[in-house]
């Protein structure tokens, strides 16, 4: 059975044809999804991916929040649907309240385009199950707006539900400050990607899809989206034998 995965276009989109990519090595079958469409047309998980969406004016996704693609996407998540957003999906998600916290602008004030190591904090998720079989992961961040920000009881709720779902790290794999060259963007705690109390919306600003393949530099990207297409399948499956069929 084919796994289809949604991936949301926005104007300003420009990593969805990567993406898709991505998700058919994954093993998915990858469906456009229009932002002027509220309709997801029966996708098993979604994607949001990078680019800047809307031109990111104003700042990063927040028109794109107001979308009508964007208002399915909330009822999907609600209903349990996994989401994942990418670097300015990411940024889209926060804004539209679907996981906590704020994209705010890199702590250097310009823009940031190279590999980073980050670390899985939780490998027991929909998108991360996977990453076990490796510790640190290495792909591309490519941003000017990606330094996470939350108030401190958030930052503490956060880590004690486990909602932290990646963090830069260095050399040695441990969580790097806010002023380390390895933390690309001064975010705090070192925060990578967060996920919703759910579980099955989470964001990341690092661009998996471009760390698909070997030739790209790495291809830890594909233990991230594996893992997602995976559990879609596996949440299709449940539903499946949930309602008889």
């Amino acid at each position: 059975m084919s796994i289809r995965v949604g991936v949301v276009v926005f104007p300003g989109s420009n990593c969805d044809a990567d993406t898709a990519w991505a998700l058919s090595r994954a093993g998915a079958e990858p469906v456009e999804l229009w932002h002027e469409h509220a309709d997801l047309g029966g996708v098993a998980a979604v994607v949001l991916p990078g680019g800047f969406a809307y031109g990111d004016y104003l700042r990063a996704g927040v028109i794109a929040r107001f979308s009508p693609v964007m208002r399915a996407v909330a009822g999907y998540a609600a209903d349990g649907g996994i989401v994942l957003g990418i670097c300015n999906g990411f940024q889209v998600l926060a804004e539209a309240g679907l996981l906590p916290g704020a994209l705010l602008r890199n702590r250097s004030l310009r823009f940031v385009c190279r590999d980073v190591a980050i670390r899985a904090e939780r490998v027991d998720t929909f998108f991360t199950h996977r990453v076990a079989e490796r510790g640190v992961l290495r792909m591309p961040v490519a941003h000017g707006e990606g330094c996470y920000y939350a108030d401190e009881a958030t930052l503490d709720a956060l880590e004690r539900d486990g909602r932290v779902l990646f963090r830069y790290v260095d050399d040695d794999g441990n969580p790097a400050r806010v002023e380390d060259r390895e933390n690309p963007n001064g975010s705090l705690r070192a925060i990578a990607g967060v996920m919703n109390a759910a579980g099955n919306v989470a964001g990341l600003m690092p661009h998996p899809e471009r760390a698909a393949d070997a030739l790209l530099g790495s291809d830890d990207g594909m233990l991230v989206l594996r893992s997602l297409v995976e559990s879609a399948a596996a949440r299709v499956t449940t539903m499946a034998a949930g309602t008889g069929r």
